[in-house]
């Protein structure tokens, strides 16, 4: 694989307070722990360990959500993207959190360990975008 192989695509892969298909809610600043340690979890593809599908190249929370960028490198990943593949899900381990009246928790801090590319996210504005195939763009 070349370098111009990879795709760069950015998406949310968590919204705040959004209920996902589980009913559990991000809150604004579940990650800020995690990133503030310096996390910089795998991407992979469908939550498959060892199925690298890329490297994120930035993630931050803003005001809408948990904010990714990154590059898709393996081959079979691209070309899964290539073919409609655009949905985002994070792995993570709960640290606070509290039930809902309704169902599922609200997630108030989460150590991030792994965000995949996925077909179907439970959380459904959990999606990504191909912005292009350089990565000479990431660079700008």
């Amino acid at each position: 694989m070349t370098s111009h192989d990879a795709l760069l695509i950015e998406g949310y892969a968590a919204v705040f307070g959004l209920p996902d298909a589980s009913g559990d809610v991000v809150r604004a600043g579940a990650f800020a722990r995690s990133l503030r340690g310096g996390a910089r979890p795998p991407m992979l593809l469908m939550h498959r360990s060892g199925a690298i599908a890329g490297r994120w190249t930035r993630i931050i929370e803003d005001g809408r959500g948990l904010y990714l960028r990154g590059l898709v490198e393996a081959g079979s990943a691209r070309a899964l993207v290539r073919q409609g593949l655009n949905g985002l899900s994070i792995g993570f381990r709960p640290h606070l959190w509290r039930p809902r009246v309704e169902r599922g928790r609200e997630l108030i801090d989460l150590e991030l360990v792994e965000v995949s590319l996925v077909s179907a996210p439970m959380q459904g504005r959990a999606r990504f975008v191909v912005l292009g195939n350089e990565i000479a763009k990431e660079r700008a």
